[in-house]
């Protein structure tokens, strides 16, 4: 079965391709979440993940602006987990500030 995405804000975590969870680890999280007060590094799987790697913050006040505001869609997630991870990866490393 192919990953479901949506182009409308997200509501449901079921847009998602289940276990992939790629959104919550190749991303660095600047704002506080429960677990992590300073942000969470990049490459790290979020805390607030559960044993199937969906959310617990899901729907919370409590879940980082950034997260809520990234949603699936094909050029991010690709077919497989693996390509989310690059391409978020990437992304993450294209937007570090730069030594001067």
């Amino acid at each position: 079965m192919p990953p479901v995405f949506s182009h409308a804000p997200s509501t449901s975590p079921a847009t998602c391709r289940p276990g992939c969870a790629a959104c919550c680890t190749a991303p660095s999280i600047s704002s506080p979440l429960p677990g992590l007060p300073l942000g969470k590094p990049a490459g790290m799987a979020c805390p607030q993940l559960d044993a199937e790697l969906r959310c617990r913050l899901f729907g919370l006040p409590e879940r980082p602006a950034v997260c809520s505001s990234l949603a699936p869609g094909p050029e991010m997630c690709g077919n497989n987990r693996e390509h989310a991870m690059a391409w978020l990866s990437k992304l993450e490393c294209d937007t570090q500030p730069h030594a001067t």
